[in-house]
């Protein structure tokens, strides 16, 4: 998550860029998307748009959409799947993955 973090903002709560903003510049359909999750797992939580600038409730989220497409909990697919949805091109999210690779070391 923090490789992720510093690629998506360099670690900037309050980043902006179109509709994605915060430490992982989360957009408005995974709160969507998010909150859609909890409510079939049965659960009360709802995250707001604001919560996307608290690095707190976006590693919340981060882990929720991870839970929900990522179940064998690969890291390849945590990185391709932040930058290019649960139905990314391995193409697509190359560079992408890289940097964030470069991130880890």
């Amino acid at each position: 998550m923090e490789a992720i973090i510093e690629v998506e903002s360099g670690g900037d709560a309050n980043a902006v860029s179109g509709n994605s903003v915060g430490a992982m510049q989360i957009t408005p359909i995974l709160v969507k998307d998010c909150n859609n999750i909890l409510k079939t797992r049965g659960k009360k939580l709802r995250y707001t748009m604001a919560d996307r600038y608290s690095i707190a409730k976006s590693k919340e989220m981060f882990l929720l959409i991870q839970s929900q497409y990522n179940k064998a909990n690969s890291v390849e697919k945590a990185i391709r799947s932040w930058n290019g949805g649960p139905k990314y091109s391995v193409r697509a999210t190359n560079s992408y993955y890289k940097k964030v690779l470069r991130c880890l070391k």
